[in-house]
């Protein structure tokens, strides 16, 4: 399957940055990874400041988790800061596992977060839609989960399908 998006035509690499994933990083909690991953998707992207991302993705994950379970979150938020004008991701893959507060109580080793413009309300919901069914094999979790570096995973997250 290849994600597509009605915002931008594209696929899950247009917008995901090899720069943007990062294979065994060191997070202590939940909020020092979504600290790193509103970095991320902050210093890619000229217009948008780290603080306004994170806040946006703090007040997100304040609603409910955004754990999937599996070791899986997909922290998002849509923001009408700058100039966005498209889906903007961001992938790490935690050396140790944080907790989330997962429906299945496992701790998140693999947290793909996503930023898109506020009026892509949609686009918003779809996107979710298709990195939730995508995050649902759990071959690519153990692929993902098994990287050694960046690369690694920007090439599976590239090309799957």
């Amino acid at each position: 399957m290849k994600l597509t998006f009605r915002i931008l035509p594209c696929t899950l690499p247009t917008f995901l940055l090899l720069t943007e994933s990062l294979a065994k990083w060191n997070s202590a909690a939940k909020k020092r990874a979504l600290e790193h991953v509103a970095t991320l998707l902050a210093n890619n992207t000229h217009d948008l400041r780290q603080h306004s991302v994170f806040n946006r993705l703090i007040s997100r994950e304040k609603l409910g988790s955004t754990a999937l379970g599996n070791g899986v979150a997909i922290p998002h938020g849509r923001t009408n800061e700058g100039n966005l004008s498209h889906p903007i991701g961001a992938f790490i893959q935690l050396k140790t596992p944080v907790d989330f507060n997962a429906v299945d109580s496992q701790p998140v080793s693999l947290i793909y977060a996503l930023l898109v413009p506020e009026e892509s309300t949609d686009d918003h919901l779809q996107i979710l839609a298709q990195l939730a069914e995508m995050f649902s094999n759990s071959q690519l979790c153990d692929d993902l989960r098994g990287c050694q570096d960046n690369l690694q995973l920007y090439q599976i997250l590239s090309t799957w399908e």
